[in-house]
């Protein structure tokens, strides 16, 4: 078998066997293949697609490339939640509290954020003494005890998905459906959950610019999931304008933590609701959308959720008190507003504006080097549908650095206002 051949076929829009596949990514793996090759084979892949069989066959090489978490411990139907990423993003802070203080076993690897969507590890790490790098049996041990961990990704774990997104970042062919649903697939597979539930998000601040383009992604992820006997399902969110109101790393934590005493923002708690509900469904704790809901309420009502985001923390090291007193973050040095120059309806507000805005006052990170500045980012106080008048607050900036003119017209410009009532957005558009 040589890699030319295979290179030739998919080009000419033929479909490869399980044993080809198997020869592409193992050889690409050992570094026999090399990359100029593979970047060819990926970019006939862009052009041609892939059907059903070859991509649940892809997700199944790149997934056992390295180690596979045996989660077999770890008793009931564990349930792991993935999101394609967005601004404001902390969902995984608050629903998987909530779906475990509800018993349901929440096992979850996460990455860092670069660029405009901030990473869920990130977001952990701005609690002082936090670790995410746990041992697989500690990991098993806290969420058999508390149901809920959150740790890193180890660097054994889909060596194959390093390897060609690194090389698809670098030869455009991220923006590739059967390779952007292998790479999630095969890591969310090889992390050892029963259920999978993936928050395919579109819009301004995504990934998938179209509500059409994230359908056909989360189709093709829950198809993986079938053929590879797994129950996936997929949320269909808007990222149209950030999520909730808090856009940066400890910012967002204490955004959760209001949300897990039942005073967070209407579209992220409904999200939250929304996905929590599904997984219980999934793990077979509830019988339908309306009992699920009540299980939810009644663990906000009674602090238990936030309790077990607190036990979570302090199990991995962090400082326990940062939960309950969420003031004990560290303080920037000057809450600047940004003040609205025109009064009227907020009709669009670009997420993605506000994410870079984020990303450049030390929120994020441009390149994989870039340290942190965890206090740092904006806390939104109008979005779609809302009424301004002129001189009201926007928003206020939390920065260590100030505000140059260029970062408050970036702000400015992300508001777009009309004279006419607008209709505040869906922030779930279905379930699949």
């Amino acid at each position: 078998m040589r890699m030319v051949d295979l290179i030739e076929k998919k080009k000419n829009g033929e479909a490869l066997s399980k044993e080809e596949i198997h020869f592409i990514i193992d050889g690409y793996v050992k570094g026999d293949i090399p990359d100029y090759q593979m970047s060819a084979w990926m970019m006939a892949v862009y052009f041609k697609g892939m059907t059903a069989e070859e991509i649940a066959t892809l997700t199944l090489e790149m997934m056992h490339s390295g180690d596979v978490l045996d989660l077999s411990e770890i008793k009931g139907i564990k349930i792991d939640k993935h999101s394609t990423g967005g601004v404001g993003d902390k969902t995984s802070l608050a629903v998987g509290p909530m779906v475990a203080a509800c018993g349901v076993p929440v096992a979850k690897m996460s990455g860092r954020g670069l660029g405009h969507t901030g990473g869920t590890l990130d977001k952990l790490e701005s609690i002082p003494g936090l670790s995410i790098a746990i041992e697989e049996k500690d990991f098993i041990k806290q969420v058999n005890e508390m149901h809920f961990s959150i740790i890193g990704q180890t660097g054994s774990l889909v060596p194959a998905d390093k390897k060609m997104y690194a090389l698809r970042d670098v030869t455009g062919t991220v923006n590739s459906i059967p390779l952007i649903a292998s790479s999630i697939m095969s890591k969310k597979l090889a992390a050892g959950a029963d259920g999978i539930l993936l928050d395919v998000k579109y819009g301004d601040g995504a990934f998938m610019k179209t509500i059409e383009d994230a359908r056909v992604l989360a189709k093709t992820m829950i198809e993986i999931g079938k053929h590879l006997g797994k129950d996936t399902r997929a949320t269909i969110s808007n990222m149209n304008q950030p999520l909730g109101n808090a856009i940066g790393n400890a910012l967002e934590v204490k955004e959760a933590i209001a949300t897990l005493n039942g005073e967070g923002p209407e579209d992220f708690t409904s999200l939250c609701f929304e996905e929590g509900e599904t997984m219980l469904m999934m793990a077979h704790v509830a019988s339908s959308r309306e009992e699920a809901k009540e299980m939810l309420h009644k663990v906000i009502e009674d602090k238990s959720a936030l309790n077990v985001f607190k036990k979570m923390v302090e199990a991995q090291g962090g400082d326990g008190s940062y939960i309950t007193d969420p003031s004990k973050f560290k303080e920037v040095k000057e809450v600047i507003e940004v003040t609205s120059s025109k009064e009227g309806y907020i009709e669009d507000l670009e997420a993605l504006t506000l994410g870079l805005v984020s990303m450049k006052l030390g929120g994020g990170r441009a390149t994989v080097d870039d340290v942190i500045d965890h206090s740092v980012g904006l806390v939104l106080h109008k979005k779609i549908g809302d009424y301004v008048k002129q001189g009201e607050s926007l928003l206020s900036v939390y920065t260590n650095t100030g505000l140059s003119d260029e970062l408050r017209e970036e702000i400015i410009s992300a508001y777009h206002l009309t004279s006419q009532t607008v209709k505040k957005p869906n922030i779930v558009e279905e379930t699949l």
